[in-house]
């Protein structure tokens, strides 16, 4: 019988972040030997790369910082919780982030070209998977710049690292204004910074909807034209950053609480895991 106990196979777990019954069996195979299971499990996951590919990877986590006026944010994904808050992939998750503030690249197609140790990023993904015995995954790259940047990141669970990460720019100095901004920006998901970031035809297509939705109602026809713009007022509302009503204050909309602190928005990115 090998010689390990149950604090061998939890101490193993945590360094590997797998499964318990892989994690028993690699200690089997080396007799014990913490390293030697350790080495076993990332040839194992190497070998089971290929048969990971169509996996789903729809947990993981977005790492984000700021440095010097630019903001670059990161999701890594994986294929379980339990991967996702182990201490092997979030140490992966912050190389990735790592080289993507290095190397200033600014989409997921670069940074997998980023050479990390010798090495190509999308090497790197590879065997953080055979090491965790999942599908990793990079899915998205933000990179925003201002005068001020805030990188806000949420958990929304105590058990978990961040699912949820935004980046926010202004062009003046107000560190305190942009903070605040970002967490409304994680509670009320905005789409778009201002009205003319969406396409025409969009706006074409609510006011169409709207219009018909009022004639079904029966509304009256000379009201029509101020039902129709309202319930458009309502559509940017929930799409545009500075026409949403500010979560601190919710009689003032973004915009003007921005313009109340002296500043304009330059840019923003939200990443939800999975969303």
């Amino acid at each position: 019988m090998a010689n390990y106990t149950a604090a061998d196979i939890k101490a193993l777990r945590e360094r590997t972040g797998a499964g318990m019954m892989d994690v028993k069996k690699a200690l089997d195979e080396a007799n014990g030997d913490a390293d030697k299971a350790l080495e076993l499990i990332r040839i194992k996951g190497l070998k089971g790369a290929t048969k990971r590919e169509g996996r789903s990877t729809a947990e993981g986590l977005v790492a984000a910082a700021v440095d010097g006026g630019v903001g670059v944010m990161v999701e890594v994904n994986c294929e379980t919780d339990f991967v996702a808050k182990a201490a092997p992939f979030i140490e992966f998750s912050n190389k990735v982030l790592a080289s993507a503030i290095s190397s200033g690249v600014s989409d997921v197609e670069g940074l997998l070209a980023v050479d990390v140790d010798g090495k190509p990023m999308s090497e790197v993904v590879i065997e953080a998977g055979a090491l965790l015995g999942e599908k990793v995954a990079i899915r998205r790259l933000a990179r925003i710049e201002g005068a001020t940047v805030d990188a806000y990141l949420h958990k929304t669970s105590k058990d978990l690292p961040a699912q949820v990460g935004v980046l926010f720019a202004v062009d003046g100095d107000n560190q305190e204004v942009a903070h605040d901004v970002a967490v409304h920006i994680a509670a009320m998901s905005p789409t778009v910074l201002t009205r003319d970031e969406i396409a025409d035809e969009v706006v074409a297509n609510e006011r169409r909807i709207a219009t018909e939705t009022a004639q079904a109602e029966g509304k009256p026809a000379a009201a029509m034209t101020k039902i129709v713009e309202g319930r458009l007022t309502g559509f940017f509302k929930e799409s545009v950053l500075v026409d949403q009503s500010f979560a601190k204050d919710a009689k003032k909309s973004v915009g003007t609480v921005l313009a109340e602190a002296g500043v304009l928005p330059v840019a923003f990115a939200r990443f939800r895991v999975g969303a």
